[in-house]
């Protein structure tokens, strides 16, 4: 009897390792490295962006052009703080997942929300292909 739920376990373990493997949740992280580059990218595929940035400045990255219809932005911009000190810069993730085939330019743009007429401090843009 334990060898038989012994197996089963195993093989259920097995299951779930390769269904997972095989969903398509190819996920990729990008850096200002991959600034102006293309993506290819799978339908179902995740990936983030990861930028240097300080929230405690105002500024923020955010999404200013993508095609709604092959992407859509996962939960909301996260930060990770370099140190634990007040104002400490760090790295604001920002979530995708492809869902639709087709291509789009993906612009993020560095900038104080609340301000009007103000050029961003930096862009950031991927052309992302999705099979």
């Amino acid at each position: 009897m334990k060898r038989t739920i012994g197996f089963l376990t195993v093989f259920l373990v097995l299951i779930v390792s390769v269904s997972a493997c095989s969903s398509g949740a190819n996920d990729q992280t990008l850096t200002a490295e991959n600034a102006g580059k293309i993506i290819e990218m799978n339908v179902g595929d995740t990936f983030s962006i990861e930028l240097e940035g300080n929230p405690s400045t105002g500024y923020t990255w955010e999404v200013a052009e993508m095609d709604i219809a092959v992407l859509k932005q996962v939960g909301e911009t996260e930060f990770e703080t370099e140190s634990d000190l007040v104002g400490a810069s760090g790295v604001q993730v920002l979530r995708f997942e492809t869902i639709g085939r087709g291509e789009t330019a993906l612009n993020l743009v560095y900038h104080r929300p609340w301000e009007e007429d103000v050029l961003p401090e930096e862009i950031y843009e991927v052309s992302v292909v999705v099979k």
